[in-house]
């Protein structure tokens, strides 16, 4: 998609000295601009209409008081931003845009209906995409992966928003949406008139291409918290001109090289060639804890031949044995001349140079010349635009090698001689005339900064020369100091190279606020895709913190959503942190949308804080799928209880028509089947994976029985129906298909699946608790009703293999005699037991059902009730779970061990009773962990707060 160019050039007289007589210049195209209505000159009488529209609301203390508003000063914030298209905080013209959106989008007609299942299938993109590659960030979704989403859920023209938007790759994808080879590769087909079709199976079992979305751009709004972030994003949602930025970053890089190119040469092993450094090796120095001496950590611990580390090697002087991860590190006083004070840093020596004379590259132990080129550059002075901010008290900084680094400001992550040809660089672009260009030529300056310091590692045995751990700050033992001039040279061609056919007019507007805080119109986005922050999974505004000292405007960390010992932000807290943010994507979702939301955790306490808030604020979640991005982080690697997918929520914010008939349907049983019919609408009819249907645990009625209680509880209602009640109703009014519930014509669409694939899978089950327990004894038995003896080896096995440690063991008699029927051999052989007898064995079909052969076969055999027939079982169920709570009320200590199903079947009757205090102080009595990683305790414990608070 290219673009009119916003410059164009000129032949004017060459600089003094260069050699040439003429050289070409670019100015400003002075073709005019139309931009929310208006019309400007050029794009620079543009950007200074709205800088300094933006300069006068940077002025009113209202304006600086909204959540999330970004520590800097009013120039460096002007500096920063692109108005009205990329503000580096809160942008005032956001509902500008969607005005304009809005009237831009065709006529529809007064009787269409929205209507979107969730996307359910499971999505795999890989992160090796040029755009995706162009810019490094802690964590990013494939843009390809986002635009399965944005197809399925939106037509050309929508406004999508992402409040988390990171580097901005929902604002690419939105704008790939329009790209017809884009949308091909992921494997659709696109037609002459726009219609996208993908691929399906029909009722014959033959594959056949449907159509399901349309061709053409959809509108973006990308908000996050971090400068650094939006900053990014902005860059990628935006028009540049790629052959100006090209020529621009060409001549700055010949010009700073021109000026160093003198610290980067080497004396070849000949005495006589002079070679250029590709990269150098700095090792620490370490101190012997058995004999004083101190040694070359590089020298003792690196292994030449395999080119690993040793985890145990020996002191050199005494011969000790010594772990790498036990070792002294010695350090060195030196005058920081930024700082006019003396500071300790770990002594650091280089070890090797590897260098190229010609095309052919070799290595060397630095000799005295390296060694004194070394000195020489570390007396000259910083270069001012190098930073050297203070870095505050934060985790980052706490954790692994961080606290003997010696680093207390930003200068300090950087050797002497990339801090100063980094210090040229961004002074030249510094500059420059704010534009685009200069934007982007930023964006690739700090793209490397990271792969510039001391925080990458040297791994000879890895071809790719930036190896710093990501998602973390960790200073290695032995840095690679690479040379500055071949990573700007590389960057700048995959920069080049990625973005020269992605540019469009299309600009997807970018402020820098709180997600809670979005200043966005009510009811005026058509979908949400989010990728928030997860627990503590990483520590965003702390990583950012070292990109954004170079702009000087920084995150505010107060509404950052994270758990953070440091900033004292425990996991309630990022509830409570996560509920405003999705209360602001409620109430600016159109009732009727969808909302993905991508997450990306291992722990069970943060993943039911996310489902929790997202239904707390509202929406009802319609599917859960994976999401797997191929390419996994060091924290995924490393830690065995890390997730390798990512879970995608897929939830929807209800239609206006049943929030108003809800109202005055509450108190009546009908409240409750209305929302049935409404939620069973919104859910996955099939999921196919492969060449199997695969069960929706969504639609399973124990699930329906669960969100149908959360809405009304969350609503503030008291549930009009019981478990046997909801399950006799269920079966009355819908129709049931392999254990799960449809409305008739999602259950015609069933059939007709399951006849053109054949087979359906069921869910595997791990059985960890009561609960599970159940759900695996109510499968087993629904495919075979068994006997005691031929259960309870089963039973044992799976129950011994994960069984929660809070959990009371119960018999396998307790949960048959609760929850099951046996068929004592009395009357005539139940259903369930004869339709499997007579489909296994042949001498028994077509025989009555009192007949004594088929009985003596069908005597003591368990089996899952008729729900016409569980009523008294759950009752008998209740009363023993209740008998079992009302003994944790009277216990005086914490609960260790304990009944879970009993808490939860205490914590329903309390709340119907509207006791909420029992809610709280039988609460107080569990394990934390137990609260949080449970999604119906912790809704009833976060309702009975939010009562009790109101009472």
């Amino acid at each position: 998609m290219k673009q009119e160019s916003m410059f164009k050039s000129k032949y004017v007289p060459a600089k003094e000295g260069s050699g040439k007589l003429f050289e070409e210049d670019w100015v400003a195209n002075v073709a005019p601009e139309t931009c929310l209505g208006m019309t400007f000159e050029n794009d620079e009488a543009r950007r200074a209409h709205f800088t300094e529209e933006l300069r006068k609301k940077l002025q009113d203390p209202e304006f600086r008081k909204i959540e999330g508003f970004p520590i800097g000063s009013d120039e460096d914030i002007l500096n920063l931003s692109d108005p009205p298209y990329y503000t580096a905080c809160p942008n005032p013209w956001i509902a500008d845009f969607i005005a304009e959106w809005e009237a831009q989008k065709p006529e529809q007609p007064k009787d269409k209906h929205y209507h979107r299942e969730p996307f359910a299938a499971d999505v795999s993109e890989g992160k090796q995409d040029p755009i995706y590659n162009a810019h490094s960030y802690h964590t990013k979704v494939p843009y390809k992966a986002i635009m399965r989403y944005l197809l399925h859920y939106t037509q050309p023209g929508d406004i999508v928003f992402d409040g988390f938007a990171g580097t901005g790759m929902t604002g690419v994808a939105a704008q790939m949406c329009g790209d017809r080879e884009v949308v091909m590769s992921l494997g659709y087909q696109v037609k002459s008139d726009g219609q996208i079709l993908r691929e399906e199976i029909d009722e014959n079992g033959k594959n056949v291409w449907k159509p399901f979305s349309r061709i053409g751009v959809r509108h973006a709004i990308l908000n996050d918290l971090s400068p650094a972030a939006t900053f990014i994003a902005s860059n990628y949602n935006t028009n540049i001109d790629i052959q100006r930025f090209q020529k621009e970053a060409n001549r700055i890089l010949a010009e700073v090289e021109n000026e160093c190119e003198w610290m980067y040469k080497t004396t070849h092993t000949d005495g006589k060639s002079t070679g250029v450094i590709n990269y150098v090796v700095w090792s620490e120095v370490n101190l012997c804890s058995e004999c004083g001496h101190e040694f070359v950590f590089y020298d003792v611990a690196h292994d030449k031949d395999t080119k690993k580390v040793r985890e145990n090697f020996s002191c050199p002087h005494c011969s000790s044995e010594l772990k790498k991860g036990r070792l002294d590190i010695v350090y060195e006083s030196i005058f920081d001349v930024r700082l006019q004070q003396i500071v300790k840093r770990p002594k650091r020596v280089p070890v090797l140079v590897n260098y190229s004379v010609g095309k052919k590259r070799y290595e060397k132990l630095p000799d005295s010349n390296d060694i004194e080129l070394s000195r020489k550059i570390e007396d000259l002075p910083l270069p001012e635009e190098v930073p050297s901010t203070e870095i505050p008290d934060m985790q980052m900084m706490r954790v692994g090698r961080m606290q003997g680094s010696g680093v207390t400001h930003t200068h300090h992550f950087f050797l002497s001689r990339p801090a100063y040809v980094l210090g040229l660089f961004w002074r030249k672009v510094n500059s420059l005339q704010r534009s685009n260009v200069k934007s982007l030529l930023q964006f690739w300056l700090d793209s490397h900064l990271v792969n510039l310091s001391i925080r990458n590692r040297y791994r000879p045995e890895v071809s790719f020369p930036y190896n710093p751990l990501t998602g973390v700050f960790y200073v290695p033992s032995m840095v690679s100091e690479p040379s500055v001039f071949p990573a700007y040279s590389n960057k700048l061609k995959r920069i080049v190279a990625a973005l020269s056919n992605f540019r469009s007019n299309n600009y997807n507007p970018v402020q820098t606020a709180s997600t809670s805080a979005s200043i966005l119109p009510p009811n005026s986005q058509d979908y949400i895709f989010t990728d928030p922050p997860f627990g503590e999974n990483i520590y965003y505004s702390d990583l950012n913190f070292f990109v954004e000292s170079w702009y000087r405007v920084f995150t505010n960390t107060k509404p950052e959503a994270i758990v953070d010992k440091v900033r004292q932000k425990a996991l309630t807290d990022y509830q409570s942190l996560m509920r405003d943010c999705f209360l602001e994507y409620y109430r600016v979702l159109k009732p009727g949308r969808w909302i993905t939301v991508e997450f990306s955790n291992s722990q069970a306490s943060v993943w039911n804080t996310i489902q929790t808030t997202l239904q707390e604020v509202g929406f009802v979640i319609g599917n859960v799928a994976a999401l797997d991005k191929k390419q996994r982080s060091f924290q995924s690697v490393t830690s065995p209880t890390a997730v390798k997918q990512d879970l995608v929520i897929s939830a929807y914010k209800p239609n206006g028509g049943f929030e108003q008939r809800f109202e005055h349907e509450v108190q009546t049983e009908e409240g409750v089947w209305d929302f049935v019919r409404t939620h069973l609408s919104y859910l996955p009819t099939v999921k196919v994976q492969g060449n199997a249907l695969q069960f929706i645990p969504e639609r399973d009625p124990r699930i329906l029985f669960d969100q149908m209680i959360a809405y009304f509880v969350r609503k503030g209602y008291p549930v009009p129906i019981s478990s046997n009640e909801f399950q006799i109703g269920l079966a009355q009014r819908f129709i049931e298909r392999d254990g799960m519930y449809f409305l008739p014509e999602q259950s015609a669409e069933h059939d007709r699946k399951k006849m053109s694939i054949g087979r359906i899978v069921q869910a595997s089950l791990f059985v960890s608790d009561e609960a599970s327990s159940i759900q695996w004894l109510r499968a087993l038995l629904r495919e075979k009703p068994q006997s005691y003896q031929d259960l309870y080896h089963q039973f044992i096995q799976e129950t011994q293999r994960a069984w929660n440690k809070n959990e009371s063991s119960l018999e396998l008699s307790t949960l048959l005699e609760q929850n099951f029927l046996r068929y004592d051999g009395k009357g005539p052989v139940p259903e369930q037991i004869h339709a499997y007898l007579s489909t296994n064995w042949k001498e028994l079909r077509n025989l009555p059902k009192d007949d004594p052969a088929l009985v003596t076969k069908a005597r003591d055999r368990w089996y899952v009730p008729d729900p016409n027939k569980a009523g008294d079982l759950e009752k008998l169920r209740e009363k023993a779970l209740l008998k079992e709570f009302e003994e944790y009320k009277e216990v005086k200590k914490k609960l260790k061990v304990f009944r879970l199903e009993a808490v939860r079947a205490g914590f329903k009757k309390a709340w119907q009773e509207r006791d909420y205090s029992v809610i709280v102080a039988v609460a107080d009595k569990i394990p934390n962990n137990v609260l949080e990683e449970d999604p119906k305790l912790l809704m009833w414990y976060d309702q009975a707060v939010t009562r009790m608070g109101g009472e």
